[in-house]
């Protein structure tokens, strides 16, 4: 792999380790802020899949959808597809808490 590709790799990577940390921390944290748990949650995954995307030399669009970048990922690997019921639970995360809604509190074994 080339040492630009590599690096994108890595930034991606990095990327989606600090959101993955930031949902545990903020889970564990006494207060309710289950909301962003999710947001980073649904934001680690994104970002895995995009880093992958990428050493495959496959291009994929700006997205949150979680679907639409396994669809990408089973393009060269088909275990992906195993992956579409979490996709389905995450994706909404990306934009429901982002902004003011109707939405209610999310119970913390939904978070889980």
């Amino acid at each position: 792999m080339d040492s630009p590709k590599y690096e994108e790799v890595q930034q991606w990577l990095i990327k989606s380790q600090r959101d993955l940390k930031v949902a545990w921390v903020l889970f564990e944290h006494e207060e309710s802020l289950l909301d962003s748990v999710v947001f980073h949650s649904q934001q680690s995954a994104e970002k895995s899949m995009k880093a992958y995307l990428t050493r495959q030399n496959i291009t994929f669009r700006k997205t949150h959808d979680l679907d639409v970048l396994i669809d990408l990922c089973s393009l060269s690997e088909l275990s992906f597809q195993d992956l579409k019921d979490g996709a389905d639970i995450l994706t909404p995360y990306a934009t429901e808490f982002r902004y003011l809604s109707d939405t209610v509190e999310l119970e913390r074994y939904e978070a889980k």
